[in-house]
């Protein structure tokens, strides 16, 4: 594609696929687009071993990095202990979890086990944690590094430009946005309400023009309910430079969620979704399920990151396992992170044909506008 960004980054075509699953990230990569792996789930450990993977397996195509250093938590040099942590977890939540699943007859007997566990997602979002992130992540060629929650920290900028790194930042309003420039940040993601996962309340169709009169030289690359080529040209046809996208690869041959997920997100409508705080504590977009219901229902006031995090998420991977293995109560609980766009969803293929599908879509629209002019 004639694009700057694309010539930047050296990819071909300005689609930039965010997944937790390396073998997505990989799969675009190769395919022209931009895998984007989201690293918040996994240990410093872990981190490596996955981009050690992708990097054997991207034909030597450029892919990135997205961390979550949350601005309000970038002051904290002291990290909690593990037993401060569990100890911070109020038991009217932890209640409240083990009721739900028993009303699915789902049993709760190693969620102390699974919440420990996962003590290490506080740690990344920790100042030493998010080092030692950012230490793993720099020792790859990554050719992009991505801020989901707030503004990029000073030294993930400083290292970023040390290495010749852009840096991405995830914004859901026209204010975020002139934080972000102000701040440095090389490219903007106005993600709309419309989006899997965190996400603000403007509708991507408003927040990207929004974004785009406020970003300057700063490309601005659209998110938020974008499963088609189609949608792609829209967004750009308002100024954006390219379509930053999670939820469509959840339904793909490679996409992260166990099957029962999948056809779930299959058979999903566009108003099957939900936005709450009930899973990390901050508003995310998610399959609507009896455990969305029930926190929306008469659940607890959710906790701030990453406390909520440690009540729901435990609870959560246990359902999908539980689910996998046929059992109806936890099916009926299974949720997943995904956008309004689940709607347009409705057939499973591979990654790389999804980049495929989404080229065709984008020069089918390019020709439709084009043939407004004509004549």
């Amino acid at each position: 594609m004639n694009s700057e960004l694309c010539r930047k980054l050296g990819i071909e075509f300005p689609l930039f696929a965010f997944s937790h699953c390396r073998d997505v990230v990989a799969a675009v990569s190769r395919a022209g687009g931009m895998g984007v792996f989201g690293a918040v789930l996994y240990t410093p450990e872990q981190l490596r071993t996955e981009l050690e993977w992708i990097d054997a397996n991207c034909d030597g195509k450029p892919y990135g990095v997205d961390l979550i250093v949350p601005t309000s938590l970038q002051r904290q040099d002291a990290e909690p202990s593990d037993e401060q942590l569990l100890g911070a977890l109020p038991g009217e939540h932890l209640d409240f979890v083990e009721d739900v699943l028993a009303r699915s007859g789902v049993p709760a007997d190693d969620l102390a086990e699974r919440r420990k566990a996962m003590l290490h997602i506080s740690h990344n979002l920790n100042n030493a944690g998010a080092d030692e992130m950012l230490d793993v992540a720099f020792s790859f060629p990554i050719k992009l590094i991505a801020n989901a929650l707030g503004t990029p920290p000073q030294i993930m900028l400083d290292r970023a430009r040390e290495a010749g790194v852009p840096v991405a930042a995830l914004v859901g309003s026209k204010k975020h946005a002139e934080r972000q420039v102000a701040a440095g940040v090389d490219i903007l993601v106005a993600a709309g309400g419309e989006a899997g996962g965190h996400c603000g309340e403007v509708s991507t169709m408003v927040l990207v023009p929004e974004v785009v009169s406020v970003a300057g030289d700063t490309p601005v690359l659209a998110a938020g309910g974008i499963v088609t080529g189609r949608q792609m040209a829209a967004a750009m046809a308002m100024g954006a430079a390219g379509a930053w996208c999670g939820s469509v690869w959840l339904t793909t041959a490679e996409g992260e969620p166990g099957q029962k997920i999948k056809e779930k997100m299959l058979a999903a409508s566009s108003s099957d979704t939900v936005r709450s705080r009930s899973r990390t504590g901050k508003t995310s977009r998610q399959l609507r399920s009896t455990w969305t219901d029930a926190w929306e229902a008469g659940g607890p006031e959710p906790l701030q990151m990453p406390f909520q995090s440690l009540i729901s998420e435990p609870a959560l991977g246990k359902i999908e396992k539980l689910a996998e293995g046929g059992h109806e109560g936890a099916a009926d609980l299974a949720t997943y992170w995904v956008g309004q766009g689940v709607g347009l969803m409705n057939q499973m293929s591979s990654a790389a044909a999804v980049v495929q599908e989404f080229k065709q879509d984008y020069i089918d629209a390019a020709e439709r506008l084009m043939a407004t002019l004509e004549g």
